[in-house]
């Protein structure tokens, strides 16, 4: 499975909404990973470089795939892949308006 972030790394911020403590795994940079093209599937995000749709990862791991099956039928991806789509699932979640890089 996916290893937690490290201790060193966590960040913590205030959810003013809710008035709690949350802790935020999204100090990674998934759009260093993830793009949309419209000639490649459909404009559907994908792992770039890949043809990867973000979501193929993401119903994998919500049917219980664990990591090294994920990687293991897609030879291209990389654990930092999986992060990146589990990171652009998160803000999805948050209703922000998410861009990407183009390329």
């Amino acid at each position: 499975m996916i290893s937690p972030v490290a201790k060193n790394d966590e960040k913590w911020y205030n959810d003013s909404a809710w008035g709690i403590k949350c802790f935020d795994r999204s100090s990674m940079d998934w759009t260093e990973h993830i793009s949309s093209n419209a000639d490649i599937c459909h404009g559907k995000p994908c792992i770039r470089g890949t043809r990867v749709m973000v979501s193929v990862i993401l119903d994998n791991l919500a049917d219980n795939v664990d990591e090294e099956m994920i990687l293991a039928n897609y030879p291209s991806l990389k654990q930092e892949d999986i992060r990146a789509a589990i990171g652009y699932a998160a803000e999805l979640a948050r209703e922000r308006f998410v861009s990407f890089k183009t390329g």
